[in-house]
């Protein structure tokens, strides 16, 4: 029968996986307490929030929620990013953690119910954020907007001349 602490932490698991558009598993041994305290509030910029479960209480409530199973990111020591907003920008700021800290590893995760390995965790890291993506199409578009009118600016000029 399982232990009190196992079913309240399943429990707690579950609903940090209720809603999420990713959650990423991380390496994070040879952190000290400071570079811990900065990586959890880098994450929670990005609209994330950083915990760390047992490994196997992690796959029970992966297989319980029919989500991807990942059990081959889970080995040794393991903290999970749970993200609710842009998946992307959780990966970046991990991502760019590692970059001036090399003890943390992305091992891959879970974004969008499909499973994503530390090459395609790293991929998707590099992409640019939904906010960026949405700045360059208003960009565009206000582009567009200008060059017809200026266009059609021109064209009364000739026409009124």
């Amino acid at each position: 029968m399982p232990n009190a602490k196992n079913v309240e932490t399943l429990a707690a698991i579950k609903a940090d996986l209720a809603d999420i558009t990713a959650v990423w598993a991380v390496d994070y041994r040879g952190l000290t307490v400071k570079e811990v305290e900065q990586l959890r509030h880098n994450v929670r910029e990005a609209e994330g929030v950083m915990k760390v479960y047992k490994n196997s209480l992690m796959s029970i409530a992966l297989a319980e929620m029919e989500l991807p199973n990942m059990d081959e990111l889970l080995s040794g020591p393991s903290a999970f990013v749970f993200t609710t907003g842009d998946p992307v920008a959780s990966a970046k700021a991990l991502k760019d953690f590692a970059k001036t800290n090399t003890n943390l590893e992305l091992k891959g995760g879970i974004m969008e119910n499909a499973f994503q390995d530390a090459a395609a965790a790293n991929a998707i890291a590099s992409l640019p954020s939904r906010d960026q993506l949405l700045g360059g199409i208003a960009s565009s578009l206000t582009a567009v907007a200008s060059q017809l009118a200026i266009a059609l600016g021109e064209m009364s000029e000739k026409e009124a001349a």
